[in-house]
């Protein structure tokens, strides 16, 4: 397997992965450190609120994690590479 990879499954990936979703991991993979759900949103133009269900479903689903620091949590990438299962 690769290492530092999610695996998920094709039928999760097509639940979980919206364009809105899609724009978060882009924006947490691009390496600029995102201090917090509020500095996320307000990067992505989008409600907090939004975001931060967004950010729930895909920490859910293993894509996201937290890092906490104090009483924030900063949204990182849990893994390095994400991996949908192909077709059966």
């Amino acid at each position: 397997g690769m290492e530092g990879a999610h695996v998920i499954s094709i039928e999760t990936a097509r639940e979980v992965l919206t364009p809105k979703r899609f724009e978060i991991i882009d924006c947490l993979r691009d390496g600029d450190a995102v201090e917090s759900v509020k500095s996320l949103a307000e990067r992505l133009d989008r409600d907090h609120g939004q975001v931060s269900r967004d950010l729930g479903v895909l920490a859910e689903h293993g894509i996201i994690d937290y890092e906490r620091d104090g009483r924030s949590k900063r949204p990182v990438l849990a893994h390095e590479h994400l991996v949908v299962e192909p077709l059966a």
